[in-house]
């Protein structure tokens, strides 16, 4: 059984679980958001109703390992993929909303009830000091204590943990066309948002181009639930 039809066959057996409490939750009772307009069933990372993969992950800013899973019954989250030495503008256009919804959070009161993971998968050059930096150029609050950097041991690590937990295939690309940089990476724009109970409410699988306020209203949704 594959990683896919493993999550369904789990899924069906929360939706019976959960058959007697669809009030607490909108759609199926796992999601507050119904199915999106777009069915990304088919696809290969997951999408609404599947859970969200348990990972676990070294942020090495704070110092501490920290899984998906920590946040479970007690945050939403917001997760992404990228990379510091993006060329095309790509990874910074994830981050940008991930940090609106981080900036809403705070505005709302909510800072407590949300975490937002974006995951790197160029370890090898995404340390500490660098992310930290990062950090500061995309305007994010790192003192919040909702968001973090989280950083593979390895590139090797990060690409067996992407490709098997989240379907997304991760390969060093050796380009000339960039001559300040040794490797990039293709991007998959994956942004992914997950209620308080590990389950994925939306995929957004261009979201770098999807609308800001947008994700950050199905945050709200979720978050407030």
């Amino acid at each position: 059984m594959n990683r896919r039809d493993s999550l369904r066959s789990i899924a069906a057996a929360g939706a019976v679980a959960t058959a007697g409490c669809l009030g607490v939750l909108g759609g199926s009772g796992r999601t507050v958001l119904d199915p999106p307009e777009q069915d990304l069933s088919a696809a290969a990372h997951p999408s609404h109703g599947d859970e969200l993969p348990a990972v676990e992950f070294s942020d090495p800013i704070a110092g501490e390992e920290i899984a998906t899973s920590d946040f479970e019954g007690e945050r939403a989250m917001l997760l992404t993929f990228f990379y510091t030495n993006c060329p095309d503008g790509v990874c910074p256009a994830l981050i940008l909303r991930l940090r609106r919804a981080q900036e809403v959070a705070a505005e709302e009161g909510y800072i407590e009830n949300s975490a937002f993971l974006p995951i790197t998968f160029d370890p090898e050059r995404d340390t500490a000091p660098v992310l930290e930096e990062y950090a500061t150029q995309q305007g994010v609050n790192l003192e919040a204590g909702n968001w973090h950097f989280l950083r593979p041991e390895s590139y090797e690590a990060g690409q067996t943990a992407i490709e098997e937990e989240f379907g997304l295939k991760i390969e060093k690309v050796y380009d000339s066309d960039y001559e300040n940089l040794e490797y990039t990476f293709p991007h998959y724009g994956l942004i992914l948002l997950a209620n308080k109970q590990g389950v994925v409410e939306r995929a957004y699988p261009s979201g770098s181009t999807v609308d800001i306020e947008r994700i950050v209203a199905d945050f709200e949704r979720v978050v407030t639930a």
